[in-house]
C-alpha cells in the first residue's frame, strides 16, 4: 500500500525531539524534566527535506540609509535615544530610513519592550522586507511555512552542550552571518522568544572601530586584498548531522576591508566561522594575517558590546560592519529561542585608502 501524503510530509521533516508533520510538540517538550512549554510554539524549528532552493541571484539592493534625515525625527522625536519608548513594528517608511541610518551609525541597538513576537509572522516579515531582500538560510530550522526566519533555538534539556565542550573550551564563535553569499545581510533583527533565566547574552565587536585601531601602513597592507567566505563546511556539517541542505553551497571572494554604502566607513570583513583564506597569499601567510585579524576582533574588549536579553528585546545590527557570537554559559536546561530576520544588502564593495 503506497504512504499517505501525511506519511510522507512526515517523514520529509524533522526534528530533535520527535518526527512531527508540522512542528514541535511543545507539550512533549515541556515534559523533557518538566520544563515549560514554549511561549512561542507557532516559532519552533522544523526542517523540510524537500524544500530546495536554486543558486541567489544577484539583485538590485537599494539602501534606505541613504535618504534618512540624520536629527530622526521620526525615530526619535525627543532627540534622546529612548529605546523603551519605541514600538519599531509602527515605524513610517521615514522612520524605518532613520532606523537603517541609526544602526549603521550604532553599529548595534538593543530595543525593549517590543511586540515583534505576538505579530502574525507574516508581519514581522513584512517590516523585514522594507530593508533588503529576505534570505533563507541553506540549513537552519524555521517556522513552519516560513522558510525566511532563521530560528536560534536550544531546546528544553538539551544537554548537547556537555558533550560540545569535551572537545572545546569556550562557545565563543565570532561570525558576520552568512558572509559567504554574494550579497550577505546588512540591517539585521534578531528577537526574542524565550529564554533562560541569566545567561545567553549575545556579543557584538565594531568591525569599523577594529580598523580605525590599525596602524595606517597596516591599514593600506590590507587594502586590495580579498578573501574567499565558504559555505561548504557548514553545508557539510549539517547533513552529516542529519540535518538539510535547502541549496548547493558557495564561496564568494570578498575585500578583507568593506566599506559601508551610507556611512563611507571602512571595516575588517573576514571572521573565523566563513573566511577561508586571502586570495593569492601563500598558506602561511594567509594564516598569519587572518589569525592576527582574528584576535583583534575577538581580544578588543574596549569596541564590543554584550546584549542581556530582556523578554520582547529586539536587537537591530548592521551585518556589514559588525561580527557577534552567542554565549552558551547556561548549564541548567532552560530553552533558548530567537528569531531573526535578515535581509540582504549590497555586494561588498571597497574604496581608496586614505590615510
Amino acid at each position: 500500500m503506497a504512504p499517505s501524503a501525511v506519511e510522507v510530509l512526515q517523514a520529509s521533516l524533522i526534528s530533535p525531539y520527535k518526527e512531527l508533520a508540522t512542528k514541535y510538540d511543545a507539550e512533549a517538550e515541556a515534559g523533557l524534566k518538566d520544563y515549560k512549554a514554549a511561549k512561542h510554539p507557532h516559532y519552533l524549528p522544523t526542517w523540510d527535506r524537500n524544500e530546495k532552493y536554486p543558486p541567489l541571484e544577484p539583485f538590485e539592493h537599494y539602501e534606505h540609509g541613504k535618504d534618512a534625515d540624520s536629527s530622526y525625527p521620526n525615530l526619535l522625536p525627543d532627540g534622546v535615544v529612548q529605546v523603551r519608548g519605541i514600538q519599531l513594528s509602527t515605524l513610517s517608511s521615514a522612520g524605518k530610513d532613520e532606523l537603517a541610518r541609526f544602526v549603521a551609525e550604532r553599529k548595534v541597538v538593543a530595543f525593549r519592550d517590543q511586540d515583534f513576537a505576538d505579530l502574525p509572522i507574516e508581519k514581522a516579515l513584512e517590516f523585514g522586507s522594507y530593508f533588503g531582500r529576505h534570505h533563507i538560510h541553506p540549513t537552519s530550522g524555521a517556522p513552519t511555512g516560513y522558510p525566511e526566519i532563521h530560528l536560534v533555538h536550544r531546546g528544553a534539556g538539551d544537554e548537547s552542550i556537555d558533550k560540545y565542550f569535551t572537545n572545546r573550551t569556550s562557545t565563543v564563535a565570532w561570525h558576520s552571518d552568512v558572509s559567504y553569499e554574494q550579497q550577505p545581510p546588512g540591517t539585521t533583527f534578531l528577537y526574542v522568544l524565550d529564554k533562560p533565566s541569566t545567561g545567553g547574552d549575545t556579543l557584538f565587536a565594531n568591525a569599523v572601530e577594529a580598523y580605525n585601531r590599525l596602524s595606517p601602513l597596516f591599514q593600506r597592507r590590507l587594502h586590495g586584498l580579498k578573501a574567499r567566505h565558504s559555505a561548504v563546511e557548514q553545508a557539510n556539517d549539517s547533513v552529516l548531522r542529519g540535518g538539510i541542505k535547502r541549496r548547493e553551497p558557495v564561496i564568494n571572494e570578498h575585500p578583507i576591508v568593506r566599506t559601508h554604502p551610507v556611512t563611507g566607513e571602512k571595516a575588517i570583513y573576514v571572521n573565523p566561522q566563513f573566511t577561508r583564506d586571502i586570495v593569492g597569499l601563500k598558506k602561511e601567510e594567509s594564516d598569519a594575517i587572518l589569525k592576527f585579524l582574528y584576535d583583534h576582533l575577538a581580544y578588543g574588549a574596549d569596541f564590543h558590546a554584550r546584549v542581556k536579553w530582556e523578554e520582547r528585546t529586539v536587537v537591530v545590527w548592521d551585518n556589514r560592519v559588525t561580527q557577534h557570537s552567542a554565549l552558551v554559559d547556561w548549564k541548567d536546561g532552560q530553552r533558548r529561542h530567537l528569531a531573526r530576520i535578515t535581509p540582504q544588502a549590497e555586494r561588498p564593495f571597497e574604496t581608496p585608502f586614505e590615510a
